[in-house]
């Protein structure tokens, strides 16, 4: 029996990028300072939505294929100069993911994530091909079976094909600087595959017979690539890996003339004195720099530019900027394709979400940083009230049997066991929540002492008695139970505090079954000196029981060994369990968008004893923190689609790789 309800998460970024594609003429090679007014920058894209990684579909430069998320996940279509709306290209059925369309011949090329490998730890990217009839064609897989290819670059006659890969090896968890090889083959005979650069990615034809990539040179710089294939052979020809951009500065996402070649590359790059990633031109000849997108937005983040056929336009994505057309808010709740039909799936604004004991509301916290600690939303998504202003509030869970009471973590977040952090509870009127206001007042109290160290991740029990969390105070985080009312103050009545389990490991984020039976919990525990695996385990609420759940593998297998899961909680009906988990790897090459802290975070769910395991999301972005609450919540959530939906945020506010820095 499948499961059912509401899943309430949070993805990173994805609703406040507001990308639309965009183009600008080319400037002459002669032209070293072009000139904003001459670059005569267009929108291709109609501003719903989120629209990314386009290809030019025609040789003038005005049609082009892209990703959108339009449809509550990743789809490929084609927008032409004069159509209302873009029309659907063909797409993978079931396919959560699809990126990269490339149109050649009469056919478009994409990437997609529709096939399960055989085995866990391995990306479902591979590359597909189709007709151009739209969403009804017949889709024809051109990586070969057990193979991983992403970022494909079609030659300009439609014969050639090279890939980011990782070729049959198993993925080694790289999630940064990926690890894959640049490959190519001819269209007519995937099978037959030649790796022309050991270590590279996102390949860009120049003519017929030399390829562009981009990995990161040994001076820790990213830079641009080049190889010449013999068109027979689909061998390395000459010297053969040249570094074409020089260090001092990161170069990346390379974009080639595709049609005799030329003397331009495109790159987005990442400079010394520059916060932004911008798109320039790279003359081959000269090898001088030409800027492009910083004299349009300089304040703006572009990407992943790409070329017209006859090379007379670059296209790219950005935010596409305040009060343009379009969609510019970020909706406090977003429908989201679920691969199960019985889960409706909602993308939350905000982290950590809750439901309320009637589903009717939804707790959530803002960003750990400036935004407001805990707010609450209504589970239709069209209304949000600020309940605690105080910024540094983490984590949510609402008493199931007080209607306003929500508990939550007061301190930093990613901090040391001994680290001040506390459990509160929040204390405000439900029957304040009206139209005419955006905040209500609430009482905080802490439950937990300062001095007990980082007290974080409270869940309650289905009678409301009863609060685990988790707390370093011995030094290593173990899990906790307190009273929810009076903590764990023994002179308060509360009976002070007691210890659920014990071990110099880490044990987290706990979740307590509706039925009140089962808390389950992360922990690394199986493997106390890996701080990076995590595994699900379930004790009954007097400690007895303890039992792993084997997701990846069974008891003793490397599989089992290799699991990164978190965020772990329960379905409505106790039998499923619902989770964060790195079993799909990654499916795009990280680089080429914007932070994603952990880009193979996915949720997951199985049943108890670790049967049964769907995979809920497949991107290339980090899903996390969700929520699971009966079939009724959100229930109208999907009218907000047919309308601008509820948001105050403004969008266009988001973060480049933390991890890229220019201090090399």
């Amino acid at each position: 029996m499948e499961p059912t309800g509401t899943i309430l998460f949070a993805s990173v970024g994805v609703t406040s990028f507001g990308f639309d594609v965009f183009s600008v003429a080319v400037p002459a090679p002669s032209d070293d300072c072009p000139d904003a007014s001459g670059l005569d920058e267009r929108r291709h894209t109609d501003g719903v939505s989120v629209n990314f990684n386009a290809q030019f579909a025609d040789d003038a430069g005005d049609a082009v294929a892209f990703v959108s998320e339009r449809t509550g996940a990743a789809g490929l279509f084609l927008s032409r100069p004069g159509s209302e709306r873009p029309e659907p290209l063909a797409a993978a059925e079931g396919s959560l993911f699809h990126d990269r369309p490339t149109v050649r011949g009469g056919r478009v090329y994409f990437v997609s994530a529709h096939e399960k490998p055989d085995r866990p730890f391995r990306s479902w990217a591979a590359v597909y091909a189709a007709g151009l009839g739209g969403e009804g064609e017949a889709v024809e897989r051109v990586t070969p079976r057990d193979v991983v290819d992403m970022s494909p670059a079609v030659s300009a006659s439609g014969d050639l094909v090279a890939v980011a890969s990782y070729g049959d090896r198993p993925w080694a968890f790289d999630f940064r600087v990926l690890e894959t090889e640049v490959a190519v083959f001819r269209a007519a005979d995937p099978a037959r595959r030649v790796v022309v650069a050991g270590r590279g990615g996102w390949p860009t034809w120049h003519g017929e017979r030399t390829l562009f990539f981009h990995r990161v040179a040994d001076d820790g710089w990213w830079s641009v690539f080049r190889v010449d294939v013999s068109p027979e052979t689909l061998e390395p020809t000459g010297a053969g890996e040249r570094r074409v951009t020089p260090p001092g500065l990161h170069c990346f996402t390379p974009a080639a003339v595709g049609r005799g070649g030329g003397r331009w590359i495109a790159v987005a790059t990442r400079r010394k004195d520059r916060a932004q990633r911008h798109v320039e031109l790279f003359d081959l000849e000269t090898e001088r720099f030409s800027p492009l997108t910083e004299l349009l937005n300089p304040e703006l983040h572009h990407y992943n530019p790409f070329f017209s056929p006859s090379g007379g336009r670059l296209g790219y994505h950005r935010f596409r900027g305040a009060g343009a057309p379009g969609d510019s808010v970020v909706p406090y709740l977003q429908p989201v394709r679920s691969p199960v039909s019985s889960v409706r799936m909602l993308r939350v604004n905000g982290t950590f979400p809750s439901f309320s004991p009637d589903a009717s509301h939804i707790a959530v916290n803002g960003d750990f940083f400036a935004t407001p600690g805990v707010m609450v939303l209504r589970s239709d998504g069209t209304r949000r009230w600020t309940i605690s202003k105080e910024p540094g509030l983490f984590y949510t869970t609402w008493s199931p049997t007080e209607r306003g009471v929500v508990f939550t973590s007061a301190g930093p977040v990613f901090e040391t066991p001994k680290a001040t952090v506390r459990i509160a509870r929040v204390e405000f009127d439900l029957s304040e929540l009206t139209d005419d206001r955006k905040e209500v007042g609430a009482t905080v109290r802490a439950l937990t002492r300062p001095e007990a160290g980082n007290d974080a991740f409270p869940a309650v029990s289905p009678c409301g008695r009863w609060l685990v969390f988790r707390s370093g105070r011995t030094g290593h985080k173990n899990l906790y139970v307190i009273d929810t009312a009076r903590g764990e103050e023994e002179g308060g009545g509360g009976g002070g505090v007691r210890r659920l389990t014990e071990g110099e490991w880490i044990d987290t984020m706990p979740s307590w079954s509706p039925d009140g039976s089962l808390i389950a919990f992360s922990s690394n525990r199986h493997d106390p000196a890996n701080p990076a695996v995590f595994s699900i385990y379930l004790v009954r609420p007097d400690g007895s029981g303890l039992r792993r759940v084997y997701v990846a593998g069974p008891e003793g297998s490397a599989e089992a060994e290799q699991e990164r899961i978190n965020h772990v909680c329960f379905s409505p009906d106790s039998r499923w369990l619902l989770f964060t988990a790195n079993l799909g790897g990654v499916m795009a090459e990280p680089i080429s968008g914007p932070n994603q802290f952990q880009p193979y975070g996915d949720l997951y769910a199985c049943r108890l004893d670790g049967s049964g395991l769907l995979r809920l999301t497949c991107n290339a972005y980090e899903n996390g923190t969700p929520a699971w609450g009966p079939a009724s919540a959100g229930v109208g959530v999907e009218a907000l689609s047919l309308g601008a939906p509820a948001g105050e945020d403004p969008m266009g506010q988001f973060d480049e790789p933390l991890w890229l820095t220019c201090d090399v």
